[in-house]
């Protein structure tokens, strides 16, 4: 019992990571009906500016408490990646609203290349260790311990899925994102700026997807260049888990994608005799993905934008 409730802490602190990503997609997805593959590299960004800022802050005001330190770092690296992310819809994909489906997906992955190298150039291909700026100290819960990095982590992954729910469901730019979603024509007749929504879009995701980032440094204590590639394929599984185009969906599949990927990692050396360690985890969001896409290609919560293009 105590090793599943373990394994059930470390899905949730994992999903949350995947969800906060995947929101990005999905977002993306329901107003401009686009898979920008570039945004797991997006997460990449905000953890290397993040790192970046811990190392100025060190510098030029050492002994600031940890807590500080991380909150500065998530804070700078928002707007970086808020950057990065509409600088890509700018320059990649706004000329391509209206190609063919193949060419924006080429440029994704042209575009997620690119940024991996840019990273590589600045930062260099090394791993880079991210300090450890909260208490070691574990917190014991029924037999299973989590640490105060991801009690922070599952915080501020909530109150973020919060903030973005009122945002969609009870503001002005809220509405205008479902109306784009809905139908763009009738969205610009109705005097909605779609170029001003789909930037939010990605502004928005790009917000959250730094936030993930510095988180997952903060968690996993180290990073590097690539990092980006594989939770971005997990967390657009994810979303196609919960249903792409679905916000809610997206938060489900994430969390439900961290607790199978986390229970599959604890059980498969006993489910195989020994045959396969938990190192083999990354094959369950590739199982899930494919069974999803072949039992119900609308996912959990259905694709709400399935039929718009």
């Amino acid at each position: 019992m105590e090793t599943f409730v373990q394994q059930i802490l470390n899905g949730l602190v994992l999903g949350s990571m995947y969800a906060l990503v995947a929101l990005g997609y999905t977002m993306v997805y329901g107003v401009l009906n686009l898979i920008n593959f570039a945004h797991g590299d997006v997460l990449m960004i905000g953890a290397m500016v993040g790192l970046s800022i811990l190392k100025l802050l060190d510098s030029v005001a050492p002994g600031l408490p940890g807590g500080v330190q991380l909150a500065i770092a998530i804070i700078g690296a928002i707007p970086v990646a808020m950057l990065v992310n509409i600088l890509i819809e700018r320059v990649a994909y706004r000329r391509l609203r209206n190609a063919p489906r193949l060419a924006p997906l080429i440029t994704a992955i042209g575009v997620s290349i690119l940024l991996q190298t840019f990273a590589m150039m600045i930062w260099g291909r090394s791993p880079l260790p991210f300090p450890q700026l909260l208490s070691s100290e574990p917190i014991t819960i029924a037999g299973a311990v989590i640490s105060h990095t991801q009690v922070l982590l599952l915080v501020l992954a909530a109150a973020a899925m919060v903030g973005l729910v009122f945002l969609v469901e009870k503001t002005r730019m809220g509405r205008a994102m479902r109306a784009v979603a809905e139908n763009p024509r009738v969205a610009g007749l109705m005097g909605v700026d779609s170029n001003r929504v789909i930037v939010a879009t990605f502004a928005i995701g790009a917000a959250l997807a730094a936030v993930a980032g510095v988180m997952w440094g903060a968690n996993y204590a180290s990073i590097q260049f690539a990092m980006g590639t594989v939770p971005g394929m997990k967390a657009f599984s994810a979303a196609v888990l919960g249903g792409i185009g679905n916000i809610y969906g997206a938060m489900i599949g994430g969390i439900v994608l961290g607790i199978i990927e986390s229970l599959g990692a604890g059980y498969i050396g006993d489910a195989t005799g020994g045959f396969l360690g938990s190192n083999y985890q990354d094959i369950f969001a590739f199982i899930v993905l494919i069974l999803v896409l072949t039992v119900r290609p609308s996912g959990i919560m259905g694709e709400r934008v399935a039929d718009r293009a």
